[in-house]
């Protein structure tokens, strides 16, 4: 079976500055960053002072055969919108970026990689166990 894992914005940043991660990254066939984490972190980028150095870093992961970048689409929309209803219906919000990064990754039947632990309000949402 095939192991796709998506890449939280806390996972790429642990994996980049610590090697965190590593063993999940090496046994993925695919390895997708979502727009949303591209974008959150560039915002990072920015404020630091490697932005062309953080920037190269990240771009050169992209680049690699197993990494894709994954787009939000109508079909991530619409989970988008069934996982904010769920989230609203059980009075447990999570910050909206997170939201379109788990219906990026149900949409795929992906496994998130992240340490944010509001994850669990999303049960619909595949999240791998940290082994910290």
């Amino acid at each position: 079976m095939d192991l796709t894992v998506v890449l939280d914005t806390n996972a790429y940043s642990d994996w980049r500055r610590t090697g965190y991660w590593h063993d999940w990254l090496a046994k993925a066939d695919r390895v997708l960053v979502p727009a949303v984490v591209v974008g959150e972190l560039i915002h990072g980028f920015r404020k630091g002072c490697e932005f062309s150095k953080n920037t190269a870093s990240l771009e050169a992961f992209l680049g690699e055969p197993q990494v894709e970048l994954l787009p939000v689409g109508r079909r991530t929309a619409e989970i988008y919108g069934e996982f904010v209803l769920h989230l609203q219906n059980q009075g447990t919000p999570i910050p909206t970026n997170d939201i379109w990064i788990a219906a990026g990754t149900h949409e795929v039947h992906g496994l998130l990689l992240t340490r944010d632990g509001h994850f669990v309000h999303l049960p619909q949402v595949r999240v791998a166990e940290e082994t910290r």
